[in-house]
């Protein structure tokens, strides 16, 4: 066989083929099969295949609906508008800002987003609390006091999402704001266009593709949060913050109904390839 056939120029990517196939495909394949079936943890000697039963019991399940609900919320709030928009305005003051300014900045947004997941939401769970340090804040100008997380649950793992994740929107912005010709917003207020039109006309435009990449990214990363919401609420107060990472693992692994987690799971996968099908769609439509 020449060295210049198909398969001779194939060998060297036939390793990572392989292992991509035993540790990712693999372990795909036995989830989708476990989600057809009535797989328990506990009790059972061997599973069944049940079909579709349990993408019907979801579907007619109202804590599953609840925690649909919930995770269009979160993602709404902390992905859609928090992340995306909170990171596009510090790329924005940021690029206008002094070096100072910027690396201080910079480095505390950056802080947030590298620091674990648990930590970040111990780290919140002790500003939202009670006893904690927005309440405390809260009295020290006079206003009254709430139980955060138990009044309003989802918008406290929401806030805190946004405050952990938003660097990598700020980022993702900076490098696309420093991509825009300066000849081109310098004309731009030669002719008389104000900041708000700028915007709107020039930079929106101009950093669409980074827009939607981000978009896309940082939806699926929101759609999977777990820890955070984990040890902040526990899903609580009964199921107000309860998530779909949340339910899938309380069905699996408190309830010991694997099958039905995995239905679930499969159904979150199923959200976010949705998300990424209507980002994909706008990436390729012309301005």
């Amino acid at each position: 066989m020449r060295r210049g056939h198909p398969a001779v120029r194939a060998l060297p990517v036939v390793p990572a083929l392989v292992l991509l196939l035993l540790f990712l495909a693999g372990p795909i394949a036995y989830c989708v099969w476990i989600a057809f079936t009535d797989l328990q943890l506990t009790g059972q000697a061997h599973s069944s295949f049940t079909g579709l039963a349990n993408f019907r019991r979801a579907f007619r399940d109202d804590a599953f609906l609840n925690a649909v609900r919930l995770t269009l919320v979160f993602t709404v709030l902390s992905s859609l508008i928090g992340q995306n928009t909170l990171g596009l305005v510090l790329a924005a003051l940021m690029k206008r800002a002094s070096k100072p300014v910027r690396t201080l900045t910079g480095g505390v947004v950056i802080t947030a987003w590298v620091l674990p997941e648990v930590v970040a939401g111990f780290l919140l769970y002790a500003f939202f609390r009670r006893e904690g340090t927005l309440n405390a804040v809260l009295d020290w100008l006079g206003l009254p006091r709430q139980n955060w997380l138990f009044t309003l649950p989802i918008l406290a793992v929401s806030f805190a999402n946004v405050w952990r994740g938003t660097a990598f929107s700020m980022l993702v912005y900076s490098a696309a704001l420093d991509e825009i010709p300066a000849e081109i917003t310098e004309a731009a207020e030669v002719d008389g266009a104000g900041g708000w039109r700028r915007l709107w006309h020039i930079t929106l435009p101009m950093i669409r593709r980074s827009i939607g990449t981000n978009l896309m990214l940082n939806t699926l990363q929101t759609l999977s949060v777990f820890g955070l919401i984990w040890v902040m609420t526990r899903g609580g107060p009964g199921d107000r913050s309860q998530t779909l990472p949340l339910f899938m693992y309380e069905q699996a692994f408190q309830n010991s109904m694997i099958g039905y987690g995995t239905a679930v799971a499969l159904l979150l996968l199923l959200v976010g390839s949705l998300f990424s099908v209507v980002y994909l769609r706008l990436l390729r439509t012309e301005v």
